[in-house]
């Protein structure tokens, strides 16, 4: 049907039209049909999380300072102790627990740029939770160009989870980090970053190589005899037995015994040569800036003092935790939230459910916590309502009023 006969129609009977004259464009090619990821996952995975020490351990510091935020649960400004949502989050399904299913989700999220939660549901209520891998996920696109349902394919089996649940909990959660050039799936931070861990690993293998071979070409044999080379067969026998009795960790010091006609030239790395040891340290920087981690927490050398460690420590919970944690409650709240409708008071009209990170617990932030409470105790303007709003607290019967007119 002609869009400007369907929209004469809308005005005729009311009927409102909110798809975006976009959506056909994005779908057009691709609707019901499994989008594959523009990349290899395992290998960011391989290369990077399993292979790179710096990934490894920025990956898991953000992961498990935010699965360690305890989350509140509100209705409206009111907040709820106890409620069948946070049973599900405390113990997500019979083999983890709140922090390790977050865990999980946070290190998908930050390897593959993607991650997803599966909620199962028993008659219409949500029962458990799982991380699933974002390599075996697949996104079908609808004709509208949104998800209509997500191919998980593992064992050479696949499952559909449709996302149209009429209105309840739709089967997936998938969160993505912002990607310009893809409509479907997030980028990974190890992808701008891919040069620099490339370079790590590579630095790492130099290493290891100079290990091997007593730490450093140390020097050259020089054949002086008076045919001035060597015959094939001496060429062999002396390669085979410095390969055999003088190579390696365990011959490194070993003494060399030289036969007539050879002369050992000793040989040392210049400066310029050793500049290797420079170019790991910025690959390594370049890897925590792409990740969101202050260099000096990951121990690379720098101006490491107490102080800038502990500003440091500030600048990477507010700059990377704490905006990932945010997210991820806002997300699972828009997500579980039509599950558990009207579960508290009971009433259909109730407030919606909203998760909120419990920010008090974070002891990082302590200084600044403690720096907020004492200049709301010194602002005598502000009532006692007002202070306790501006401490993170609900309102008290009667507390309308200046702290100290209260007093008298």
């Amino acid at each position: 049907m002609p869009s400007n006969l369907q929209s004469m129609i809308g005005r005729l009977f009311g009927i409102e039209a909110k798809a975006s004259r976009t959506a056909k464009l994005i779908a057009w090619t691709t609707g019901g049909q499994p989008v594959w990821t523009p990349r290899d996952l395992s290998a960011l995975a391989r290369e990077g999380f399993a292979k790179n020490a710096i990934v490894y351990r920025a990956v898991r510091m953000i992961a498990e300072a935010a699965a360690s935020v305890p989350l509140f649960l509100f209705e409206g400004e009111r907040e709820v102790d106890t409620h069948p949502l946070l049973t599900l989050l405390a113990r997500p399904n019979p083999m983890q627990c709140g922090p390790d299913l977050l865990e999980a989700w946070y290190e998908h999220l930050m390897v593959a740029g993607n991650a997803y939660l599966e909620a199962v549901s028993v008659a219409g209520t949500v029962r458990e939770l799982h991380a699933l891998r974002p390599d075996r996920m697949k996104v079908v696109p609808g004709t509208d160009g949104w998800p209509e349902a997500y191919d998980y394919t593992a064992g050479g089996q696949t499952v559909r989870f449709e996302q149209d649940v009429g209105g309840g909990v739709r089967p997936i959660l998938h969160m993505a980090l912002f990607h310009p050039l893809n409509d479907h799936y997030g980028l990974s931070p190890l992808e701008p970053a891919a040069t620099a861990v490339d370079l790590h690993n590579a630095a790492g293998a130099w290493n290891k190589a100079l290990l091997d071979n007593s730490a450093c070409p140390s020097g050259a044999l020089v054949y002086s005899a008076k045919d001035g080379q060597l015959s094939p067969e001496q060429f062999d026998r002396l390669k085979t037995e410095l390969e055999a009795s003088f190579q390696g960790a365990k011959n490194a010091g070993r003494p060399l015994l030289l036969e007539g006609g050879l002369d050992w030239k000793a040989m040392a790395f210049s400066p310029k040569d050793m500049d290797f040891i420079a170019a790991k340290h910025v690959a390594a920087r370049e890897v925590a800036l792409a990740l969101g981690v202050p260099p000096m927490l990951l121990g690379i050398p720098g101006d490491n003092t107490y102080s800038n460690y502990a500003e440091a420590n500030r600048s990477f919970w507010r700059q990377t935790v704490l905006p990932l944690v945010n997210r991820t409650a806002k997300a699972l709240s828009h997500w579980l939230a039509p599950g558990f409708a009207g579960t508290v008071s009971g009433a259909a009209d109730a407030p919606a459910l909203e998760l909120r990170p419990d920010l008090d617990a974070v002891e990082a932030l302590s200084t600044e916590r403690e720096a907020l409470w004492e200049r709301v105790r010194r602002s005598d303007f502000l009532t006692i309502n007002e202070k306790r709003a501006a401490v993170g607290y609900g309102a008290l019967p009667g507390g309308d009023v200046i702290a100290g007119a209260a007093q008298q």
